[in-house]
């Protein structure tokens, strides 16, 4: 990596360990140590969505225009003001605003930041990237959750004013190192922008790509079937059908996180060698065999302790699927990109995955505590409609954008060839 990479990685890496220490006790914070109950916990987590879902709208363009570091500074500083305030509030209004703010600045980092990485790599480089980048988020939060685990306390609200306050410096700190970034010169902002100075069409371009159009889809279908059921339905699932014990959740979610960071690096050589779109579909088979596991728990007949084993092991297959999802995705969307409108791409692409993980809990959530054998059936629907989705992805793509590493060694070859050419004549 060169040097921008390293700080861009660094501030990913800081960032999400600050996240992690409030994401898993932002509702008991709201609920029980505020006292505002369940009813307005779940408004406040709406709140912190739709916030996310609006500021998504506008993110992109603003990218594309004035370039993703001062949006980067910007969203870092807006939601550290939030989480800030947020551990300060006592009353539903400034709760209410303050998880508006987290919400928006957090959400609009993600489009920042993948468009730094993309402006900072090349096409080849690019998987192992956003790879370095998925293990960075996913290691940072589980430190973090851990930390904010030994530090929160239901009876003092002060402990929960420190998380935040933690968080907010996090923020800060990522916004400092953002403002040291040196971004590569054929990166300039003044190169990515369209002729005349407009930063492209907006969504109607996207919406006008078919090839991105189905990734969009695909992504809605991936997220909603997976994270949007992580921390819902499928903990509902879990607790109602296989009568798992709330601790041994702790023990799924830790499962995924530690297959994620163990397996990254392994399935990376796996992955960048073989196309892009059947790398996606093995993840559809795979998450079928995880919901196969899950109805095994809910609905088999074996013991506690098999039942237990087999819901455990529906998070490890996830985290499985995930470690082969992030150096292929998020590439994709940036290959499929106009040199002009990068940021929109990325942008559009946060949008679907905000918008599945608000209704994935929404659907998945009472599917999963009442309707057991419905719920499993359609995930394991949904699952299938991934490698159904992701094969019909691969005919709209050119042989780059499927597989990028094939086209590399075609261009070198290439460029070989016509050395040996030139010293022959």
């Amino acid at each position: 990596m060169g040097a921008a990479m390293r700080r861009i990685q660094a501030g990913n890496a800081l960032s999400a360990f600050g996240l992690g220490f409030t994401v898993p006790y932002l509702y008991i914070y709201v609920a029980s140590v505020r006292g505002l109950g369940s009813f307005w916990a779940g408004i406040v987590l709406g709140v912190f969505a739709l916030a996310a879902l609006v500021a998504l709208l506008f993110t992109g363009r603003v990218i594309d225009r004035r370039g993703p570091l001062p949006v980067l500074v910007g969203a870092a500083v807006t939601a550290a003001v939030g989480a800030l305030c947020l551990g300060l509030a006592n009353d539903l209004v400034s709760v209410l605003g303050s998880a508006a703010l987290l919400g928006a600045g957090t959400a609009v980092m993600q489009p920042a930041l993948a468009t730094m990485i993309v402006w900072s790599s090349s096409p080849t480089s690019r998987t192992r990237a956003f790879a370095m980048q998925f293990f960075l988020q996913n290691l940072g939060l589980g430190i973090g959750g851990l930390f904010g685990g030994q530090i929160v306390d239901e009876s003092r609200p002060a402990s929960f004013t420190l998380l935040f306050a933690i968080e907010a410096g996090m923020f800060l700190v990522l916004a400092a190192i953002a403002l040291s970034v040196k971004l590569p010169r054929n990166a300039a902002i003044a190169d990515a922008r369209p002729k005349g100075g407009k930063g492209g069409s907006g969504f109607r371009a996207v919406l006008g790509h078919r090839a991105m159009l189905q990734l969009c889809v695909l992504g809605f279908v991936l997220f909603f079937a997976c994270y949007g059921q992580f921390e819902s339905g499928l903990a509902a699932y879990g607790t109602e059908a296989a009568g798992i014990d709330p601790s041994a959740l702790g023990f799924a979610l830790a499962a995924n996180t530690a297959v994620i960071v163990v397996a990254q690096f392994l399935v990376l050589r796996f992955v960048e060698r073989r196309r892009r779109s059947r790398v996606i579909a093995s993840v559809g088979l795979i998450w079928t065999v995880a919901w196969l596991f899950a109805g095994y728990a809910g609905l088999g007949h074996g013991s506690q302790t098999m039942a237990t084993a087999a819901f455990v092991s529906t998070y490890a297959l996830f985290g499985l699927g995930e470690a082969m999802l992030s150096p292929t995705v998020a590439p994709l969307v940036a290959d499929l990109a106009p040199e002009s409108m990068v940021g929109q791409y990325n942008s559009a692409f946060a949008l679907v995955k905000q918008m599945a993980l608000a209704l994935g809990p929404f659907v998945g959530g009472p599917m999963g505590a009442t309707l057991h054998g419905p719920y499993i059936v359609t995930f394991i629907l949904f699952s299938l409609g991934i490698t159904v989705l992701a094969l019909r992805l691969g005919r709209r793509l050119t042989p780059a954008q499927d597989q990028p590493a094939l086209a590399a060694a075609s261009r070198v070859v290439a460029v070989h060839k016509a050395e040996q050419e030139q010293v022959s004549a």
